[in-house]
């Protein structure tokens, strides 16, 4: 079965034609990520949606970055030495600078850097830290200007630490996304945790689509999939989970999740894909094409990625 569904999908048909783009962090593997920069390159490489990551400033504003900690992402460490400090976020000890401890003005002194060493870093520096607001006004612009509905994907971080600092994310994440007119299911907008907690407290708050992100060592039984469907709309499972792979890299069987899920009445986005040698599996033979119609043969409703030009060329360039 695995050769078959990972090598017999030269032609994709129309329903895998439909799998969601979703720019993961915008076009990260092409830009610093989560900048408004990124996010545009994304939705002109034919993102659907674009995942902005949220955090809290001090003063209650929410911006996009990956973490709190920001000391790998920005030039925080040379602007501001001195808010060096150790945190407790989720039960790990961090050392580093936190968002929390800076103010939106303090913020927006700071510039973007890629975070992998491996990627260019020629833009290092160039680009702002934006907040959540400025993204929802440029996927309201670039839906105007290019003739097509851009989605966002916010994902809360760490909300139940930021809710027990007296900074919780979910009022100003639902009043922004309102105050840009996504209020319920009809909005292309999906809002995503690693919390259920998270999803529980905003279920009754909200009709917008909820979707609980799933690590790969997931608890995915049947049972545990009817008990995710009483609070979210999808889940975002590790690729891992749909296709597992061996110790070298190289891919086995794939599960049944998809199916599962759908069965249960769940959407399955899987997350995330990358193109280059480091997270790529040797079993692609090093064309990252074939993972993104290997996971749209399998019936998945959407993909991350942080190279939508693949996800293009894979899924609609024919």
């Amino acid at each position: 079965m695995l050769a078959g569904v990972l090598f017999a999908t030269a032609v994709v048909t129309a329903a895998q034609s439909n799998v969601l783009i979703i720019g993961h962090r915008g076009a990260s593997g092409h830009r610093p990520e989560h900048t408004l920069e990124s996010y545009t390159l994304a939705i002109s490489m034919g993102a659907d949606y674009i995942e902005p990551d949220l955090v809290s400033t001090k003063d209650g504003v929410l911006i996009v970055r990956h973490e709190n900690e920001i000391g790998g992402t920005t030039d925080v460490a040379e602007k501001f030495p001195a808010r060096r400090a150790t945190k407790t976020i989720d039960g790990q000890s961090l050392t580093g600078w936190f968002t929390e401890d800076f103010t939106l003005a303090e913020i927006k002194t700071l510039r973007a850097k890629e975070r992998l060493p491996f990627r260019s870093h020629e833009r290092d520096g160039l680009y702002p830290v934006p907040t959540f607001d400025e993204v929802l006004a440029l996927a309201d612009a670039k839906s105007k200007e290019v003739g097509r509905t851009i989605g966002v994907y916010p994902e809360t971080k760490h909300p139940t630490y930021f809710r027990s600092i007296g900074l919780p994310l979910e009022p100003p994440l639902l009043a922004s996304l309102a105050a840009h007119g996504k209020r319920d299911q009809s909005a292309a907008v999906f809002i995503q945790s690693f919390e259920p907690a998270n999803l529980q407290l905003l279920r009754p708050q909200t009709s917008l689509r909820l979707i609980l992100l799933l690590e790969a060592t997931a608890d995915v039984s049947p049972a545990r999939l009817a008990e995710i469907r009483t609070f979210a709309d999808g889940i975002g499972p590790n690729s891992r989970l749909i296709v597992p792979a061996n110790p070298d890299g190289t891919l086995r069987e794939p599960t049944t999740l998809v199916a599962d899920a759908h069965k249960a009445g769940l959407l399955v986005h899987v997350w995330t894909l990358r193109s280059e040698p480091a997270f790529l599996s040797p079993s692609y033979g090093g064309d990252p094409i074939k993972e993104y119609r290997q996971f749209a043969a399998l019936g998945v409703d959407g993909i991350f990625g942080d190279f939508p030009d693949v996800a293009f060329s894979a899924l609609r360039a024919h």
